[in-house]
């Protein structure tokens, strides 16, 4: 009774027992005399819980928020060192004085390696009891201040990476739109040229003989054609906006160059400028698909056609290579770049197709430059600045290689290359 009459009041601002504010402290101990002595000091200041063996410690532990506790080390079925073992795995932010009338060294030391805040010895001072848990809880405070903020960090990084996400999605969605457009305008100019042919065809004609409804029936049957790439184009951009999978595409090369002739025949870009192909000696299948193989060819040729308004050459060759690249013939530099060289699958046999002009070049320094979405050197009405972004995003998915070269005043060279397959008999 002595030391409980001693004891200071609990200042006016100190929460209640009860109050869910207050700290709560647990206390261990399987003597009842200590047990509720320390009950006795501390149910002013904090709410304090009570157990007189590990098993009801923990069973507190998993219903309560736990502060601070002290333990008595000599215990029954379960000693104080086992019991903070637990409480840490439990509750690692709780922090715990140690409490035995037997100190002993080693058993000081593995306690701290545990994770103790402190170790007392009884008889305690009352005045350092006190004091040793007004630090734990502060500890403790300070604990829980550390991980809210983590928290709030760890929120906050997450809230910033999404937001960064969006924004990407939405850069990326906003430019796979517009690379939808600029691919489906260049089979609707073609439609457009073939309407045309058809209309003044038929106008022309006094009365339609058989030869004229023979050639625009071809025409209209072209215009067919194209309005089922603007379909095929649309499907393929659309799945990989959704991220579709496909297996592994073929497509016949001299095929593809047939077809490329066909689209470009009519198309205003060529218009005063000559246009040579030349097919490899034998057909054969390039892993790739078909569209994205026509997309790249159209885009290469088309911008080379553009290239100047005077009067030039665009060549499309193809050659079969049995042999991997010498990449120490490829180099990079201000006027030369091998586009996705380490995702490129360079396992012969290759085909290769090369796009080659004569006419002013890339005056743009460093050449890669050029496959920068809505870079462009054209006027401005004239290009949107998309055309080689297409070719990069389909030469990736492709697993190919291409390589530029560019001379100034000389012309520009596309080498694009693909895994060849043998057509099967």
């Amino acid at each position: 009774m002595h030391l409980i009459e001693s004891l200071p009041k609990a200042a006016a601002d100190t929460p209640a027992p009860g109050r869910p504010e207050a700290p709560v402290l647990l206390i261990v101990d399987d003597e009842e005399g200590p047990r509720e002595s320390l009950k006795m000091i501390f149910e002013d200041d904090y709410r304090v819980l009570v157990a007189e063996n590990g098993l009801a410690a923990l069973e507190l532990l998993r219903h309560n928020r736990v502060n601070a506790a002290v333990l008595d080390i000599r215990m029954g079925a379960m000693s104080g060192i086992q019991l903070l073992d637990r409480i840490k795995e439990l509750a690692p932010d709780t922090q715990v004085i140690m409490l035995t009338a037997f100190e002993e060294l080693e058993t000081v030391r593995q306690a701290l390696r545990l994770g103790a805040c402190d170790y007392l010895s009884k008889p305690f001072d009352l005045a350092t009891m006190r004091a040793a848990v007004a630090k734990a809880i502060e500890r403790n405070r300070c604990a829980a201040q550390h991980r809210d903020s983590q928290q709030s960090l760890r929120e906050l990084q997450s809230q910033l990476h999404e937001f960064q996400v969006k924004e990407e999605m939405a850069r990326k969605r906003g430019e796979i739109y517009g690379i939808v457009l600029h691919d489906i305008n260049n089979p609707l100019t073609v439609i457009s040229a073939l309407a045309t042919i058809a209309h003044d065809r038929l106008g022309q004609a006094a009365s339609p003989d058989a030869q004229n409804v023979d050639a625009v029936r071809e025409q209209l049957t072209q215009i067919d054609q194209q309005v089922s790439k603007c379909l095929e184009i649309s499907r393929r951009y659309l799945g990989f906006v959704r991220r579709q999978t496909t297996g592994r595409p073929t497509v016949l090369v001299n095929q593809v160059l047939s077809d490329l002739a066909m689209l470009l025949k009519p198309h205003p870009a060529r218009s005063g400028h000559e246009l040579l192909i030349v097919p490899l000696p034998a057909e054969t299948l390039a892993q790739i698909n078909g569209t994205d193989l026509i997309q790249i060819l159209l885009n290469l040729v088309i911008n080379a056609f553009q290239c100047t308004r005077e009067p030039h050459q665009v060549k499309v060759s193809a050659r079969l290579l049995t042999a991997p690249l010498d990449h120490t013939q490829f180099v990079d530099g201000p006027d030369a770049c091998f586009v996705n060289r380490m995702g490129f699958a360079d396992r012969p046999p290759l085909v290769h197709l090369r796009v080659q002009d004569n006419g002013p070049g890339i005056a743009v320094t460093p050449l890669q430059k050029v496959f920068e979405a809505f870079y462009t050197t054209k006027a401005v009405g004239q290009g949107t600045g998309l055309g080689l972004t297409i070719v990069l995003h389909l030469v990736e998915q492709a697993n190919a290689g291409l390589y530029v070269r560019n001379t100034v005043g000389e012309g520009v060279a596309f080498n694009l290359f693909l895994q060849a397959e043998p057509v099967p008999n």
